[in-house]
């Protein structure tokens, strides 16, 4: 059976819109050119004449954060405890089986900057694509912000999933999410608004502190789930082995098998 890849991540970049500016990543290309003199330290008498063309290797050098590019948070990024008062787990002590399953599609374009998703409309959109969740599905959430992906409006784009939301979905066995959006929740420009509108400091981060209840991980900035099926493909997205830590990078992939 033919087998075909979507590639689900972005690419790690600088110099683009992809985080708020204390979170944008740096990155530091030494070309071939730039590096015969680090060849040469490893192998005395060694002169650049010897290389060929005078040239090293290519490298580079990244200042990051765990969550710029497509990354997939723990649940010790959420809080540091989950499911009632367990420590949360780090990065390195994800589940493996979370990171490879069936993945599922809810298409949430049309809903505004800022929207909450309820349960309501996840059942909604469940039944129109004809899918029955299970234990383990993979949930990605298509919403409006891909489509600014880079741009300098991006941190601001996209519906959110609060407490309500996430927890419908954990509740039926789901432990891995995805969305295409800076973040799960909603914009935070909105979230201050709400705060400071009703001072309920609960309404911040609100879906990915339902990680305290139920522990789970999700994947932000995605890309390409408009290519996506509702249901009928499978994700990888095995998350960068980072020990103790809050995220890992990943090469998110759907297979679909045609």
């Amino acid at each position: 059976m033919p087998r075909r890849f979507v590639d689900l991540s972005v690419a790690l970049e600088a110099d683009i819109q992809s985080d708020p500016p204390i979170m944008l990543p740096e990155i530091e290309y030494m070309a071939h050119s730039d590096t015969a003199e680090q060849v040469m330290s490893f192998f005395p008498g060694l002169t650049r004449e010897d290389l060929p063309q005078g040239e090293g290797w290519a490298i580079e050098k990244l200042s990051i954060y765990t969550h710029n590019g497509t990354h997939l948070d723990a649940p010790y990024h959420h809080h540091s405890t989950m499911n009632g008062g367990e420590r949360a787990i780090t990065i390195d002590e994800v589940p493996l089986e979370w990171c490879f399953a069936p993945g599922v599609k809810l298409d949430f374009r049309h809903f505004d900057d800022g929207y909450l998703v309820t349960a309501d409309d996840i059942d909604a959109e469940l039944e129109r694509i004809g899918h029955r969740l299970s234990p383990l599905d993979i949930v990605l959430v298509n919403t409006s912000a891909a489509a600014h992906y880079g741009q300098p409006d991006y941190v601001l784009k996209g519906c959110g999933m609060g407490r309500d939301a996430t927890l419908h979905l954990l509740e039926q066995g789901v432990r891995l999410t995805g969305t295409d959006a800076w973040s799960w929740d909603a914009p935070f420009s909105v979230t201050a608004k709400r705060y400071a509108e009703t001072g309920d400091a609960s309404l911040i981060w609100e879906g990915h502190r339902a990680s305290m209840d139920i522990g789970y991980c999700h994947i932000e900035k995605l890309s390409n789930l408009d290519s996506l099926p509702g249901s009928g493909f499978t994700v990888s997205c095995f998350p960068f082995k980072i020990k103790a830590a809050s995220a890992g990078f990943t090469r998110a992939v759907a297979i679909i098998e045609d």
